[in-house]
């Protein structure tokens, strides 16, 4: 497959449908990072378990069925609780307020001994940072080393087993890498780090995603791209591929399995159902050929890999509520195929 750099010669018009398009190449391992990264063909310890079905749990009612975590289907063996609150006062903090009055009176002593029970299965939980409206600023050090701290007492509160960062109006990567860098430091190696980044996040080796890609291979669990809410995008065969698509998913994975990541480093975020999303939903069935298509060179559209990647690191939907609305079709269709669960 072409680099980026090569892909920017040539996309044109193509990149104002990519909003912003591809600038100049960076090798998504430096040589600091590559010295501090796992041996050959390893991916981070926590990364090195299976593939994952991560599904988000909603702490809020916006019409999809709340649930206890108690009641998340055994499928999910990744789990983002939506979403931290800011610290007031300290800056580039985060908390969690559990929404009790829109979840049926869920208590905090509950959705604690929910945590641990899901995580004595196996299962990871993780908290969820940002969203559609969340805003957390960690653009300096005072905030890298608020947010470090701040997820760690979560943790050690509540039995998170790690972070999920899902900011969507944009990311600082030299501070977010140093707050990371910070949790990992005080959390260990067992540490779930789970990117949610947007499709044009990686349209270009300058968006914020795509360096702290670069910057943190070695403490990375996944990156699940929301192939939704998205337009058009381009491919790493230069083409330009709408959402809603087979090729749209597999054209775009390709672009980070071609820059460097492990493939199981590398997950697939579809929404669960049409509701769940302004555009871009398709069938459970398509996330299960866009993984065969990506692992095994079978069920692809018109993109197929050069050559088939092996296990990937899994999938991802929003949202395990929205999920529930109907029967659980993605975590049976799409954890069936991962053998999750």
């Amino acid at each position: 497959m072409r680099t980026p750099a090569q892909r920017a010669l040539k996309a044109g018009a193509a990149l104002a449908l990519a909003a912003g398009g591809l600038f100049a190449a960076s090798p998504l391992l430096t040589a600091e990072t590559a010295a501090a990264s796992p041996a050959a063909g390893q991916s981070p310890e926590t990364a090195a378990e299976g593939q994952w079905l991560t599904g988000y749990w909603q702490n809020f009612d916006n019409g999809a069925p709340v649930m206890p975590l108690s009641e998340v289907p055994a499928e999910y063996n990744m789990i983002a609780v939506a979403f931290a609150d800011n610290l007031d006062g300290t800056p580039g903090g985060i908390t969690f307020n559990l929404a009790s009055d829109e979840l049926g009176g869920y208590t905090e002593e509950q959705f604690k001994a929910d945590i641990a029970e899901v995580r004595s299965q196996g299962r990871k939980v993780v908290i969820s940072v940002g969203g559609e409206l969340g805003h957390v600023d960690v653009t300096n050090p005072e905030q890298a080393a608020g947010f470090a701290a701040s997820a760690h007492d979560l943790m050690e509160e509540y039995g998170f087993d790690g972070v999920d960062i899902d900011l969507e109006h944009g990311i600082n990567a030299q501070y977010m890498e140093e707050a990371l860098r910070d949790l990992h430091q005080r959390a260990g190696g067992d540490l779930v780090v789970t990117m949610a980044p947007q499709t044009v996040d990686f349209q270009s080796p300058s968006a914020g995603y795509y360096q702290l890609a670069e910057a943190i291979p070695d403490i990375l669990t996944i990156i699940n791209m929301q192939y939704y809410n998205s337009g058009s995008m381009l491919g790493c065969d230069d083409q330009v591929y709408e959402q809603g698509t087979v090729d749209f998913v597999t054209a775009q994975a390709c672009i980070q399995l071609e820059l460097g990541l492990e493939p199981g480093q590398v997950g697939l975020g579809l929404p669960a159902t049409p509701q769940a999303a302004g555009g871009g939903h398709q069938p459970p069935g398509n996330v299960v050929s866009a993984l065969n298509c990506l692992e095994e060179g079978t069920d692809c559209g018109s993109f197929t890999p050069e050559q088939p990647y092996g296990p990937i690191g899994g999938a991802m939907t929003w949202s395990i509520n929205w999920d529930a609305s109907n029967g659980y079709e993605f975590a049976q269709t799409v954890g069936g195929r991962l053998g999750t669960g």
